[in-house]
Order: structure tokens, then sequence, then C-alpha cells
């Protein structure tokens, strides 16, 4: 498979794969036979979400659809970014405060992101988050607990972190006697549009609680 493999090449083999007909996989992930036609033909890609329900429905990992294959060639690009707050892409949440680094350079497989953490429990937190790939985090001023979804949720102190599949709702909460928390978080994904798809998860977040918050006045 070559590096610019695309989704409807992606689609198309575990179609095949699975020895189905395209009105086969139409009924297992409640896509529309004419969609599906246009993705494996590149005329039509899917939103985020739909991505998700795809990937659901099949019972694979979302980063699967992003799947770039494999290569011999070692390719040399000698790309670097300067990561700083000034020039970070920042978006505010009820939760939490990010700032997206190096944002100069496309097609990452690694998100940098500095945030700052305000939610101190789960029920202000509300739905614990999921999205693509992996993600390591490390606390840099004050204490943050991560609740998961498979896990007890555990207190990591200044100078610790954690390494943990994104797939898994998860979710950062400032630690008991601080007013808020800040860490290094780096998400990885075979997605190159991670950071995209990340900033599309973290506004929807603030669309969900707009909605909450005129529901309830």
């Amino acid at each position: 498979m070559s590096m610019n493999t695309s989704l409807g090449t992606i689609v198309k083999r575990i179609r095949k794969e699975r020895q189905w007909t395209l009105a086969e996989m139409s009924e297992a992930c409640g896509i529309p036979l004419s969609t599906l036609s246009k993705i494996e033909n590149d005329k039509l890609t899917l939103t985020y979400d739909r991505l998700q329900q795809l990937s659901r429905s099949l019972g694979i990992a979302l980063a699967e659809l992003f799947s770039e294959g494999e290569t011999n060639e070692t390719v040399f690009t000698a790309r670097r970014s300067i990561a700083t707050l000034d020039a970070a892409v920042r978006v505010e949440t009820p939760n939490y405060v990010y700032n997206y680094l190096c944002s100069d350079l496309r097609k990452r497989r690694m998100i940098p992101i500095h945030v700052q953490i305000t939610a101190k429990s789960l029920g202000e937190f509300g739905d614990l988050v999921r999205h693509a790939g992996e993600e390591f985090a490390f606390v840099i001023e004050g204490a943050v607990v991560l609740h998961t979804e498979f896990y007890a949720p555990v207190t990591l102190n200044k100078g610790e972190g954690v390494y943990i599949d994104s797939n898994m709702g998860h979710g950062y909460l400032v630690g008991e006697g601080f007013e808020q928390a800040t860490i290094l978080s780096v998400c990885a994904s075979a997605d190159e549009n991670l950071q995209q798809h990340l900033i599309a998860e973290a506004e929807g977040r603030i669309g969900d609680a707009e909605t909450h918050t005129s529901a309830a006045a």
C-alpha cells in the first residue's frame, strides 16, 4: 500500500477482505450504498463522526481507516518548528484551555498540546473524551486526576506522566488542593488531520456546554 493510500482504497480493501458486496457492507455499517460507492471511488469523504460510526460498526480502530501502509524508503524531511505559546493555536473549552503547538507543520503524526485544566469533578467535566491514536501526558504544574474508561482514577503529580490509548474514554481533572493544573500532552495517530479533528471535537464540546446552559436558563 502506498504512503498516500486514500480512504476509498482502505474501505474497498476491508470490504473485499470480508468478502462483502457493497450492499452487505452498507447494511453492516449503516451507511447508504450510494455513499459507500462514492467513497470507494474517492468521490466523497466522511466527517469525523461518520468515520467513528464506520470504525465502530466494522469493529476496527479508527486509526485503521487512515493506515498509510509500509514503505522501505527512508525519507528525511529536515522539518523543524519552535514551540511557543504566543504562536500556538488556542482553543478554550469548559474543561480545558488547549494551546496546539508547532501548528505551522502540516501532516504531523504527533500533536504537542499545552493544556490548562480547570474542571475539578466528573459532574463538571461531563462525558469522557475519545479520539484516534495514543497520547502521552506529563504534568508540568499542579496535580491531575486521570479518569479512564477501564481503570480506577489515578493522581499524577508534577513531574509524573501517563501513556494511554486515546480511543479509551479519558478525562483529566484538577487534583485536590489546586485551582488548576497544566499538562503537556502529545497525541499521536496515523491520521494526518489529527489536529483538525481534535479541535473540531473540542469545539463540539463548547457547543454542547452552550446548549446545556441555554436549556438550564
